[in-house]
C-alpha cells in the first residue's frame, strides 16, 4: 500500500530539516575553532613581542632607580631577558595545560597562575625597554617548544602535569634566587620584579601541591634542569 503524500513530504521535510540543521552546526563549530585558533595566534604573538599587559601594578614604581654604568647595564639587561624568556615559557606551559587539563579546579588553576605570569612578561619587557635592551630573538622557538611540553605533560594526566608544574616553579625559584645575588645591588627595579615574581612562583608550586602533583622522579629533574640551563645560556645573549 502507497504511503499517504502527506507523510511522504513531510518526512522529506524532516530529513531537509536535519541536513541543514548538520551543516549549520557544523559550520558553527568551525567558526568557533576559527575564533580559538585566531585567538590563540593573537596571544602567542603578543607574548613572543612582549606586548603583554599587566593586571598589576608594577613592583619596580616604587623603587628608586639606580645609576648603572655600561657593563651594569649589559648585565642587568641580560638577566632580565632571561626571565622575561622564562616567562614567554610559562605562558606556552600554562597555556597549553590548561587547555588539556581534564578537572576543572585544575583548568581554573592554571587560568589564575596565567594571569600572573602575564604580570611578569608585562614587567619584564618593560625593564628591558627602560634598560635600552630588548626580548629574546628566539622567543618564538622557546613558545614552540614550551607549548609542546606543556601538552605532553597534560596528555599524561591532572597529576603528571601538576607535578610537572611543581617541579618547574621549584627550578624557577631558585633560577630567581640567583639572579637577586646576581643583580647589581643599585638595580633596585629589577630586583623588585625578581622579587615579586619569585614570591608568586612559590605560590603557584604550593598551589599544584595542595591540588595533588607528585615528586618528578629524579632524572626527569636532571633533565628539565639541563633544558633550563640551555635556555638561560643563549636567552642572556640573544
Amino acid at each position: 500500500m502507497p504511503m499517504p503524500r502527506c507523510f511522504v513530504q513531510s518526512a522529506a521535510n524532516e530529513a531537509g530539516l536535519i541536513k541543514s540543521t548538520y551543516f549549520i552546526l557544523k559550520a558553527i563549530l568551525h567558526m568557533l575553532f576559527l575564533d580559538r585558533v585566531i585567538a590563540d595566534f593573537d596571544n602567542a604573538l603578543r607574548v613572543i613581542t612582549g606586548q603583554a599587559s599587566a593586571s598589576r601594578p608594577n613592583p619596580a614604581l616604587l623603587a628608586a632607580d639606580g645609576v648603572l654604568d655600561a657593563a651594569e647595564q649589559r648585565h642587568s639587561a641580560g638577566l632580565m631577558r632571561v626571565n622575561h624568556v622564562g616567562e614567554v615559557c610559562a605562558q606556552a606551559l600554562y597555556d597549553a595545560q590548561g587547555r588539556f587539563a581534564q578537572g576543572d579546579p585544575i583548568k581554573q588553576q592554571f587560568a589564575a597562575a596565567g594571569r600572573e605570569e602575564e604580570d611578569h612578561l608585562a614587567w619584564t619587557a618593560e625593564r628591558l625597554r627602560e634598560l635600552g635592551s630588548h626580548v629574546s630573538l628566539l622567543n618564538p622557538l622557546w613558545y614552540a617548544g614550551s607549548y609542546a611540553l606543556g601538552t605532553l605533560a597534560a596528555r599524561l594526566g591532572d597529576v603528571r602535569s601538576l607535578s610537572f608544574v611543581s617541579e618547574t616553579e621549584r627550578q624557577v625559584e631558585a633560577h630567581l634566587s640567583s639572579h637577586l645575588e646576581q643583580l647589581p645591588l643599585q638595580d633596585a627595579k629589577s630586583r623588585a620584579i625578581v622579587e615579586q615574581m619569585r614570591d608568586d612562583e612559590i605560590a603557584h608550586g604550593a598551589a599544584a601541591r595542595s591540588l595533588g602533583a607528585a615528586e618528578m622522579p629524579r632524572p626527569v629533574q636532571k633533565v628539565m634542569q639541563a633544558m633550563s640551563k640551555v635556555m638561560t645560556t643563549v636567552a642572556y645573549y640573544v
